[in-house]
């Protein structure tokens, strides 16, 4: 016979991890305002991407909890203060909180969910622990195009789409300013990074 999911603790996981993506995806839609503020608006795109998946994260782990519906679970959990004036630090923040959650956290939860028998809730955390450490990819990749000067340029002709209109642009560098929308150089990515494209 399994154990009491109300006496588990993976009831007591599933609320921190609910929390901590919750936390994550506020803190992403902050950080998507400084970048929209500092006109890198593919880094603004970047960070709502990913805080619209920990967005349907919290609510499979919240889902998990349907059958204690009408309950209070009480919580102690510690959670990253990360707020920063440079976007580098925004993106290194995100990155390594990405990857404790993919490392540590979820692969903790997932195991003592199995320990404790709650193998679709075990699923759920291995699973959703691998998309994080996609998140920590992403946010290091971008870290590392800005702090090296290469977000909007290239050692080698490349093609630069505007996120905004679409326009194509062929060179070194993305253009200061789109030639078609008239949208700043914050809105061009590498066209293979673009949404959608192969």
């Amino acid at each position: 016979m399994g154990m009491d999911f109300m006496n588990s603790e993976t009831k007591v996981n599933l609320m921190r991890a609910f929390a901590g993506e919750s936390q994550a995806r506020n803190r992403y839609t902050f950080a998507a305002d400084k970048m929209k503020n500092w006109n890198l608006q593919i880094l603004e795109q970047a960070f709502l991407f990913t805080a619209g998946q920990e967005k349907e994260h919290a609510e499979i782990f919240y889902n998990h909890l349907k059958d204690l519906a009408g309950e209070t679970i009480l919580i102690e959990g510690g959670y990253p203060v990360d707020p920063s004036d440079t976007a580098a630090q925004l993106l290194r923040s995100a990155q390594q909180n990405e990857y404790e959650e993919w490392e540590t956290v979820y692969q903790a939860f997932g195991d003592k969910a199995v320990e404790e028998g709650f193998l679709p809730v075990a699923t759920s955390f291995y699973r959703i622990a691998e998309i994080e450490k996609t998140h920590g990819d992403r946010f290091g990749m971008l870290a590392d195009l800005l702090e090296s000067g290469k977000l909007f340029a290239s050692d080698m002709p490349e093609y630069w789409m505007c996120l905004n209109c679409g326009y194509i642009h062929h060179g070194v560098n993305a253009p200061e300013i789109c030639p078609v929308c008239h949208h700043p150089q914050g809105y061009f990515i590498r066209e293979h990074m673009a949404p959608y494209t192969g």
